[in-house]
């Protein structure tokens, strides 16, 4: 279905706006190891765990929690009795406690798999965490000193050397350990254990999240983890109860190689837990609820209160948008691919949640990068709690959600570790078409929004082709006059790498879709830059912003030419640049961390680009 001129007699607003937030943390060093079952490769690849020469008969470890962990704690662990304190020496958080803690050297082969090229600890299980002493900087010089004999004079005969470091524990369900090794990442030799530790409550209902389940906006469906499979609930709206429906998945779940298991087959996997989702219904569109989840059994979350977005036809709607956060440590600690803006986009998106004015949060792919490394989503969710507990966070899947050889990705590459889309689902369940179908449609305020994978078939007449081809058709405008389409892999990106960030196969299906249903704005991820570009179709230009008095780029939509495209990937990965040779299509183009703000309302669309400096300071664009 077209749309009534007089309904797009309003124009597209482009502003590239500036947002004061913290600084992105310097990027730690990077670490990677295994946890997991035992396999027919860990097996060859294990090697004997080389003894530390004469180790010091003093060594200890202690942890500075006495009693069991609590959901959320930064601990102090405490290594002493050492008697020459080397730069090779370090301290894993290995969970569950009875991980292998041997040395396997093809490990390594595992990271690189899923694009993790940081020289991390080659343990058989995957540490979670991991640190050098030496990062407490009286650690080399030994100036942390004790003296473990003295002689009859009361003098000191034997003087050990210690360190203080402090890991960030969050509640993933399974117990945990701290261990003290020599040899470095590489050749690591067992000095010390510090003993079991247990969470108080391995069940606790945590990092409950919200999603939108149609356009009417009178349910929302939360979703949140627990180590129990009971049913629990969500208490909401001062009285009103729904139950939870529980999920998991195992080991047999993940994608794997026949000759090299996967990360989360093998050394990577952690038990998820249960995952589970309750609706709330009866809401009303833009309004305030407060709720709690849990059971008197396993307890209850704090309560949390929420807003609903604008439903479908109303004047107006405001969300965040970005692509590939993933998460960072907020440690020293060097673990399982680093997002370094990750933390300050965070912060900055929860600043912006606090003027009221953000209806919606969509992340565009790359959500957690656990790629395997199942414990990360745990760190992940506790990350984006304070925003997804608090509005809609509607997700499309990328590349390391889903793409692994031989389960069905339009691209093969090891990318998801072997996850290939399942914990991406279950963690986040969107109103999606089916079980691994993850596209869907849904409508806020004037605009009706397209979700779609391109990790999955989009050629014509694929099962995704032919629903797109349907949804787009048949928009109503007089309800939702715009039209922003939604996924992962870009159609139009000035970056230049190794591997293209474009694939020609894509755009020559999918664009010709935009064009005849006249979608207006179209957002991607993947490359992680901002990059905005003139209605473009084919690499042509048909339309070029003007710019008015106050430097706003404004598209004139009154007289439809063809789609804006922009990339909004720098969510909190490591950045990307553009090429040196400018396109004639690309209008803008930034590199740095950041997410847009969109208002739309009947006749317009404002975009505001918010981009954050290292120095946390504005700065000219």
């Amino acid at each position: 279905m077209g749309f009534a001129p007089s309904l797009r007699a309003g124009f597209l607003l482009v502003l590239l706006g500036l947002c004061a937030a913290l600084p992105p943390p310097a990027p730690p060093e990077m670490l990677h190891e295994s946890f997991a079952g035992k396999s027919e490769f860990r097996t060859v690849n294990r090697r004997p765990l080389e003894s530390c020469r004469n180790p010091s008969p003093y060594l200890s470890i202690n942890v500075s929690t006495a009693g069991p962990l609590p959901d959320e704690a930064f601990v102090n662990v405490t290594v002493g009795g050492v008697f020459r304190p080397r730069g090779s020496h370090w301290v894993a958080m290995i969970t569950p406690s009875n991980s292998s803690v041997s040395g396997c050297p093809l490990s390594g082969v595992n990271y690189l798999e899923t694009g993790d090229t940081a020289k991390l600890p080659l343990l058989c299980h995957y540490p979670v965490k991991a640190q050098r002493v030496k990062s407490d900087p009286s650690y080399l010089g030994c100036k942390k000193a004790a003296c473990q004999k003295r002689d009859a004079s009361g003098g000191c005969q034997v003087r050990t050397c210690g360190a203080t470091l402090t890991f960030h524990v969050i509640n993933f369900r399974t117990d945990v350990e701290f261990v003290f090794f020599a040899g470095g990442f590489q050749t690591p030799c067992l000095l010390k254990r510090s003993g079991v530790l247990r969470f108080a409550n391995p069940a606790k209902p945590l990092n409950g999240h919200l999603s939108s389940t149609d356009s009417t906006a009178t349910s929302m469906k939360l979703t949140w983890v627990s180590g129990d499979g009971r049913p629990q609930q969500v208490q909401y709206a001062g009285g009103r109860a729904a139950a939870s429906v529980a999920t998991t998945f195992t080991q047999k779940d993940m994608c794997s190689a026949p000759l090299l298991p996967s990360p989360a087959k093998d050394f990577g996997w952690h038990d998820p837990g249960y995952i589970h989702s309750a609706v709330m219904t009866g809401l009303q569109p833009s309004q305030s609820y407060d709720y709690r989840y849990g059971s008197d059994s396993v307890g209850w979350s704090d309560t949390v209160k929420f807003r609903t977005p604008p439903a479908a036809g109303l004047d107006e709607t405001s969300f965040v948008i970005y692509g590939d956060m993933g998460k960072a440590p907020l440690d020293p600690s060097v673990e399982h691919y680093i997002q370094p803006g990750s933390i300050a986009v965070t912060k900055a998106v929860a600043k912006e949640m606090q003027t009221g004015k953000v209806d919606s949060i969509f992340h565009i792919g790359d959500i957690s990068y656990a790629t395997g490394f199942l414990v990360e989503w745990d760190f992940f969710l506790h990350l984006i709690r304070p925003l997804a507990s608090q509005v809609s966070y509607m997700t499309a899947i990328g590349n390391h959600e889903r793409d692994y050889a031989g389960s069905g990705s339009v691209y093969v590459t090891p990318d998801s570790g072997g996850e290939c889309g399942v914990a991406y689902e279950s963690y986040f369940p969107m109103p999606a078409a089916g079980k691994d179908k993850p596209w869907y449609s849904i409508e806020q305020g004037s605009v009706h929004f397209i979700f779609m994978s391109t990790e999955h078939s989009w050629s014509e007449k694929s099962e995704q082709y032919n629903w797109m081809e349907r949804d787009l058709s048949s928009v109503d405008r007089s309800r939702t006059p715009w039209v922003i389409f939604i996924g992962h892999r870009p159609m139009y990106s000035s970056n230049v790498g190794i591997i293209p960030s474009v694939d020609p196969d894509f755009v020559a299906s999918v664009e010709p879709l935009l064009l005849t249903n006249k979608v207006d704005l179209v957002f991607f991820g993947h490359v992680h830059n901002y990059e905005r570009t003139c209605a473009v179709y084919k690499g042509k230009c048909r339309g070029m912003p003007r710019k008015d008095a106050s430097g706003i780029d404004t598209y004139d939509n009154s007289n439809y030419t063809a789609p804006v495209h922009a990339i909004v990937g720098a969510g909190g990965f490591s950045l990307d640049g553009f090429s040196l040779i400018p396109q004639s299509w690309s209008v803008s183009r930034i590199s740095e961390f950041g997410y847009a703000r969109v208002h739309a309302t009947k006749t317009s669309v404002l975009v505001q680009v918010c981009k954050l400096r290292h120095n946390g300071d504005p700065g000219p664009i």
